[in-house]
């Protein structure tokens, strides 16, 4: 009705419909009346309409329609992410594995439908923000800092939490683990204070399997990282591990190498942190 009532008095602004009496009193009248309607109860009634189409209309500009295969990483993620987090939910049944001189400490659990799962629980001095930046924001270039890495791989990237990643593993000293590699699904979020990044194992037609590697699988798995309760520029990180590495290695040794993984993960972490922040400052 509205659109129709503007144009009726779109009319009258021509010279020659003006002087049409009868048009103009019709206008005027379709206009009261329409204005009346749209105020209902209230004075800003109308306002909020024009807001509320406005705000759909803007929606359905930023909407980015996802494909089949999309969506499906971007369900994996989501699914990654709650399932990590209803295990770091539950604080009972966990064993302790390591425990660093510093207090850096790895624990264990064993989860009917998961497996053998790893938790390490540090405390590092820099604020969740910067961590995050570093571990998502510069994900690909991990394996300049971490020895235990060889390469970091972005595949693909849906909107902006979901990324499809390969990752190279080193083999252990000795080989007593060889080359692993990974193919996962990444969900990276921001909750209030605290950021998380999760993950697990997905496949990708990019990367089929690779000459050398054992294809490994993970998942779920997750970093957590939020402000400490007694200083807000340092981080309480805990990282949630699970892995099938595969082939044929004693469960003892698996359990040795994921614990002392996870342990250099933290010191080669405080590592990469303390030269950016040097960097940083020498720049300026």
């Amino acid at each position: 009705m509205l659109p129709a009532t503007f144009k009726l008095c779109a009319g009258i602004s021509y010279g020659h419909m003006r002087n049409t009496t009868g048009l103009r009193k019709t206008a005027i009248v379709a206009l009261s009346h329409e204005m009346k309607r749209i105020a209902g109860p209230g004075p800003n009634r109308w306002i909020s309409q024009v807001r509320r189409r406005s705000s759909l209309s803007s929606s359905r500009i930023e909407e980015m329609p996802y494909s089949e295969a999309e969506m499906s990483y971007v369900k994996q993620g989501e699914e990654a992410l709650q399932k990590s987090i209803r295990i770091l939910s539950d604080q009972d049944g966990w064993k302790t594995e390591i425990v660093a001189e510093n207090g850096d400490k790895v624990l264990s659990k064993m989860l009917p439908d998961v497996g053998k799962v790893f938790k390490l629980e540090v405390m590092l001095d820099q604020q969740p923000d910067d961590l995050y930046g570093e571990l998502v924001g510069n994900m690909e270039q991990m394996g300049n800092w971490n020895p235990n890495v060889k390469q970091v791989k972005i595949l693909q990237k849906i909107g902006q939490d979901t990324l499809v990643t390969h990752e190279m593993a080193a083999e252990t000293p000795g080989n007593v683990v060889g080359p692993r590699d990974f193919v996962s699904v990444r969900c990276a979020k921001r909750r209030g204070s605290t950021c998380f990044l999760a993950g697990m194992s997905t496949s990708h037609l990019g990367m089929p399997e690779q000459k050398g590697f054992v294809r490994a699988e993970n998942g779920p798995t997750c970093i957590v990282m939020r402000p400490s309760t007694e200083d807000p520029n340092k981080t309480k990180f805990t990282w949630l591990l699970s892995i099938d590495l595969k082939g044929w290695i004693p469960k003892a040794i698996v359990n040795q190498v994921l614990s002392q993984t996870q342990l250099d993960f933290a010191h080669h972490l405080r590592q990469r942190m303390a030269a950016s922040t040097m960097e940083a400052a020498l720049a300026c």
